[in-house]
């Protein structure tokens, strides 16, 4: 083989590698945003945490794209397919995350959430026509046994208001990502990413100015604005570019892969951090659920377009 394929094959391999380790770290940052939430909300009120993490989120993702010649170009006529994306994706999914956080514990939040590919896949069976496959049909019987294992402990009351939240973040995700395949959006994944948070950021600062009256940020002690500033800058803007620019070098299954290791990242953590107590039913609803996700992100020569979080 002449020397300058081997140097490109070992280059190539180099890159692979780093992308596989970056993909490892942006699972612990978006792990970790989960965490950091709850730091926070104690001293700054929901729809304050939010403006604040989507408007650090948005000017980090920017400036990081721009300083690395990426292009932020929207095609003519896609810019209102993703708006709405962003309503649902960024604003809809950070409310409905931290109303979760505030009613419920993080790692039954974190697991609920993401039965979001099991709702994307039956949506797209319903508005793009896709197959319903044998092993989409394995990972909805798992996901509804996870979920009612996971809450039939907690319903002798009634539902509890932070299942209602965290379903909703679950179900705005899958609807953005199915709204975008349904309106053949092109434009590129870092782009796309970039301008819904630009606007999720508009549509959250509306809504903190509608609810609380102005984003209620100072003063705050220490740990909640540690916690902000990291949400935003790291678990919002810098994770979101290092994935979209890394995911193109890597097989599906590997991105795929990376994408799962999130919420094990999230309830390992809220364990380990925030001191939660996973019962048995917990525990067996979390292997069913994360059972049920794999089921659908790990399909061969599947690709998967949603903005992990």
């Amino acid at each position: 083989m002449p020397h300058a394929q081997l140097k490109k094959d070992a280059a190539k391999m180099g890159s692979a590698g780093t992308a596989r380790l970056l993909v490892l770290l942006l699972a612990f940052a978006w792990g970790f945003n989960w965490i950091a939430t709850p730091f926070a909300l104690p001293e700054v009120p929901v729809w304050s945490v939010r403006f604040a993490g989507s408007g650090l989120g948005a000017v980090t993702l920017f400036v990081a794209a721009l300083l690395t010649g990426h292009s932020l170009k929207v095609p003519r006529g896609e810019i209102v397919h993703v708006m709405v994306a962003g309503l649902l994706n960024v604003t809809g999914f950070q409310i409905f995350s931290a109303l979760a956080q505030m009613d419920g514990a993080t790692s039954r939040a974190v697991m609920i959430a993401y039965t979001m590919p099991i709702w994307a896949t039956l949506m797209s069976c319903a508005l793009l026509g896709e197959r319903l496959t044998r092993i989409r049909l394995i990972a909805f019987a798992l996901c509804i046994a996870g979920i009612s294992i996971l809450l039939w402990p907690l319903l002798t009351h009634g539902v509890p208001r932070f299942v209602i939240y965290s379903l909703g973040c679950a179900l705005v995700w899958a609807g953005a990502t199915v709204y975008q395949r349904w309106m053949k959006v092109t434009v590129a994944p870092l782009a796309n990413a970039a301008w819904q948070l630009v606007f999720g950021f508009l549509f959250i600062a509306a809504g903190t100015f509608i609810v609380e009256g102005y984003p209620h940020l100072w003063p705050i002690n220490t740990t909640p604005l540690l916690a902000l500033i990291y949400i935003g800058v790291f678990g919002v803007g810098l994770a979101h570019f290092l994935w979209w620019s890394i995911v193109g070098r890597l097989p599906t299954i590997t991105a795929s892969i990376g994408s799962l290791l999130v919420p094990v990242v999230g309830v390992v953590g809220s364990t380990l951090i925030l001191g939660e107590r996973p019962t048995a039913s917990d525990i067996i609803g979390f292997v069913l659920i994360f059972c049920a996700a794999a089921c659908v992100l790990l399909q061969p020569n599947v690709k998967h377009s949603e903005m992990p979080e």
